[in-house]
């Protein structure tokens, strides 16, 4: 079965078609994306901007057509936190269901965890024990725990790196200045407050292996030395919170608009770096993860695996 999914997160829509079948490893055939960056175009009233709705029209449009030209049997979209929060999702949805024909199902934060976990817990197997999953998205954290496929203990937070570059460094791509050290240290205990009820309930869980999903956590470990993109889908990485404090400690000098400028930092998105980096590093000390695992399958993913398990085996 060639299936199709489609994402709309909080900073890029992006596309995936794979094949695959029942108790089958899905393989990619095609991936395109566009960077919109739906978390910073949230308006002062909390709705999307005409602007952004327009170009979220305009990308879903495309991506179909995309799906449809690689003869995709079934196309799966979803959007999540930045459509999902926005005062205007009904009007947003209904505005790409009329234009485009896609009808997109808003995932709840606690459905983005357990996708995105079921992608970690078959991506590492049954040997992995206890999994905790650690996601960074462009609007929220996703975090999940657990022994089973299911995880047993899910949590969504308001800290994605576009939502709190917009709202608390309030830097934009092109600032020539890095964001103030009281900037950083008020965000850092702002990450601070709102991980504070969840910490002994995923400390009561406990798990054998720590694990990162999202383009954040790439980004860090990239710059902390693991493996790039090219040495392939296999290549083990990690990011250790050593790393991450040496990392964190030369990117919160960088002006935004120089970021993109290191190695395996994306243009789209490399404002949005250090926000990331202050919210890692939270987890990490909070939960004293030395060490996490970096994991190439995430949300989308995840999906297309809950897809593939309800067809009927061959």
């Amino acid at each position: 079965m060639r299936l199709g999914v489609l994402d709309v997160g909080s900073n890029t829509v992006h596309l995936l078609v794979v094949d695959g079948h029942h108790g089958a490893h899905p393989w990619p055939v095609h991936s395109e994306k566009v960077v919109l960056r739906l978390a910073e175009q949230i308006g002062p009233d909390g709705a999307l901007t005409e602007a952004g709705a327009d170009e979220l029209v305009k990308a879903v449009g495309l991506a179909r057509a995309a799906a449809a030209g690689l003869d995709t049997a079934e196309l799966i979209a979803f959007a999540t936190s930045a459509v999902r929060d926005a005062t205007n999702s009904r009007e947003v949805l209904a505005r790409v269901s009329d234009e485009t024909g896609v009808r997109l199902e808003v995932l709840s934060g606690a459905d983005e965890a357990r996708m995105t976990f079921l992608a970690v817990r078959r991506w590492f197997g049954w040997s992995a024990g206890r999994l905790l999953a650690l996601d960074i998205g462009g609007g929220s954290l996703e975090i999940a725990a657990g022994i089973d496929e299911d995880p047993q203990v899910v949590v969504s937070l308001p800290l994605g790196a576009g939502r709190l570059t917009r709202d608390r460094l309030r830097v934009d791509p092109d600032s020539a200045a890095p964001p103030s050290a009281e900037a950083v240290e008020a965000l850092r205990e702002h990450v601070d407050g709102l991980l504070d009820p969840v910490v002994e309930k995923l400390a009561e869980v406990g798990w054998e292996r720590a694990v990162a999903t999202s383009k954040t956590f790439r980004t860090l470990a990239r710059l902390a030395g693991a493996a790039p993109s090219g040495a392939g889908l296999w290549a083990r990485r990690s990011l250790t919170r050593d790393g991450l404090r040496q990392v964190f400690g030369f990117i919160r000098h960088i002006p935004p608009r120089h970021l993109w400028e290191l190695e395996g930092v994306g243009v789209g998105r490399a404002h949005q770096l250090l926000a990331g980096a202050v919210v890692a590093e939270a987890v990490m000390r909070r939960l004293d993860v030395p060490s996490l695992d970096i994991c190439p399958w995430a949300l989308r993913e995840g999906v297309v695996l809950r897809r593939l398990d309800q067809l009927t085996p061959m």
